[in-house]
């Protein structure tokens, strides 16, 4: 065998093997029907329903209240930039002439910035989810699962899936053990074990990074849909069917996941999950309206399987400035949908829950390996947003200006704050002040989501990531032609 080829071993002998896969086959259940050509709009079988409305949401008097608060905090926003920042910076006009240069871009991109959260908070009080797939309707479907020195965590993982609520001859699931050296295969044997028929364990003799491991479940896989799982991680009950019911729209190639915090005890576990439902879920909702998700997560998210065929050796065989591509494979298998005319979507309904690091020094990892992934794969977007719909064009390139321009603006309005507050110490105190304003309102789209009191976690993050985190991306994009894993 050649040894680029992955080997991969089941816990299945042959016969066993060839028993399931002759009754899996003969099973009936209805299929998804594939477009010849570019994707088109049309309902088909495995939806509960013929409309592309999405699900209407209860009227909620808490919701709007919250939207009250929502578009009065950012009304505060404006009066703060307008009448204490903005006459600040026309005093250090006054006194600095040459700061000109970057107090101008800074005033634009402060207006460009104030824009798009208005155009956000909108488009995310009108999101709602997609219907889910009907339970008798629901296509076939495969559920990815690689693991990786996981330990007992992938068999939580495993059950999650197996007891969900979908038909048990439309499911499969397939565990990829991409060459653990604990003991992680003796808990997928497990998992085989106690569900025959419907978990298939494989395995790589040895570690060949998780996109070998996903592309192997994919190539494996006989759903319709595929669904892939980070092995850390537990999908609510009805996710599964959740998140098949967009695909009766044949535009749809990905549907990504709800991302919450399953480890949520100690201060970072707290603050990420009130991170993620900003980032993860905010964010995506407004990227939905448009058709485009920019990242559809490892975690949880849903695949057209035809789609996935058909950009899936590009995809495995990524490289980057000469380099591998190891991680990112998330973001950059979304990228190579978008660029097939595919479009990305969210859906709300469909639950998952990660575990996330709980110290520092992995937190840092994490994020450094995200901020490649980032800068490797903004990049590549920047040529395939001109191949979007028109509508969709305009809308994300101008997302991805403002966001993008945050960093070189933050970092040199970083470095006049450490000059200004040598000689006007005052200067730090209104800055985090600012903060602080700024932070409780985008607290209170947390609430929306969320009403608990772990939202000060939220606040407390923002400090968090300004003294301690500020350094990362700096240093993912001077790296970001690295191939290590950090946590392998």
């Amino acid at each position: 065998m050649n040894d680029d080829e992955p080997l991969a071993v089941s816990c299945l002998d042959d016969e066993e093997a060839g028993t399931d896969e002759a009754a899996r086959a003969t099973a009936a259940r209805p299929r998804i029907e594939e477009p010849d050509a570019a994707p088109a709009k049309e309902a088909v079988a495995g939806c509960a329903s013929d409309e592309t409305a999405p699900e209407r949401e209860p009227k909620d008097i808490w919701a709007w209240l919250l939207y009250g608060a929502i578009l009065a905090g950012l009304g505060l926003v404006y009066y703060y930039n307008i009448s204490g920042v903005g006459r600040r910076v026309i005093g250090l006009l006054g006194e600095h002439r040459t700061l000109s240069l970057l107090i101008y871009p800074s005033a634009l991109w402060v207006v460009m910035g104030l824009a798009l959260i208005t155009f956000r908070t909108i488009v995310w009080m009108f999101y709602r989810p997609f219907p889910s797939a009907s339970f008798a309707a629901a296509p076939p479907l495969t559920v990815v699962i690689p693991a990786y020195n996981e330990g007992a965590m992938v068999l939580t993982a495993i059950r999650s899936v197996a007891q969900a609520n979908y038909p048990r001859d439309r499911l499969e699931i397939l565990v990829i053990d991409d060459g653990s050296r604990d003991d992680t295969w003796r808990y997928i044997c497990e998992a085989a074990a106690a569900y025959p028929g419907l978990v298939t364990a494989l395995r790589h003799e040895r570690n060949r990074g998780k996109r070998a491991a996903l592309a192997l479940g994919f190539e494996r896989a006989r759903g319709d849909i595929l669904v892939t799982l980070d092995s850390d991680s537990v999908i609510e009950p009805d996710a599964l069917l959740a998140i098949a019911g967009p695909f009766h729209d044949r535009r749809i190639g990905a549907v990504a996941g709800k991302v919450l915090v399953y480890n949520r005890r100690g201060l970072i576990p707290r603050m990420l999950h009130v991170r993620f439902i900003l980032s993860f879920d905010l964010l995506r909702s407004v990227e939905s309206a448009y058709r485009n998700v920019f990242c559809c997560p490892g975690a949880l998210t849903g695949l057209r399987a035809s789609a996935v065929r058909g950009v899936l050796g590009r995809w495995k065989k990524q490289r980057f400035l000469g380099s591998e591509c190891t991680f990112g494979e998330d973001r950059a298998l979304t990228n190579y949908l978008l660029e097939a005319g595919y479009d990305t979507v969210y859906q709300r309904s469909a639950v998952v829950r990660t575990v996330v690091p709980q110290v520092y020094s992995k937190l840092c990892k994490m994020f450094i390996r995200w901020d490649r992934s980032y800068v490797r794969e903004e990049l590549r977007f920047a040529r395939i947003v001109w191949k979007r719909p028109l509508r969709t064009r305009f809308i994300a390139l101008y997302d991805r200006c403002v966001t993008n321009l945050r960093f070189p603006i933050q970092y040199a309005s970083l470095i006049l704050l450490l000059d200004l507050v040598g000689h006007q110490p005052h200067v730090l105190v209104r800055m985090l002040a600012g903060t602080a304003l700024v932070s409780l309102v985008n607290m209170v789209y947390y609430l929306r989501s969320e009403r608990s009191f772990d939202f000060f976690y939220g606040v407390f993050y923002t400090y968090f990531y300004l003294f301690t985190l500020f350094w990362i991306f700096p240093y993912a994009l001077l790296t970001v032609r690295a191939r290590s894993w950090l946590t392998r």
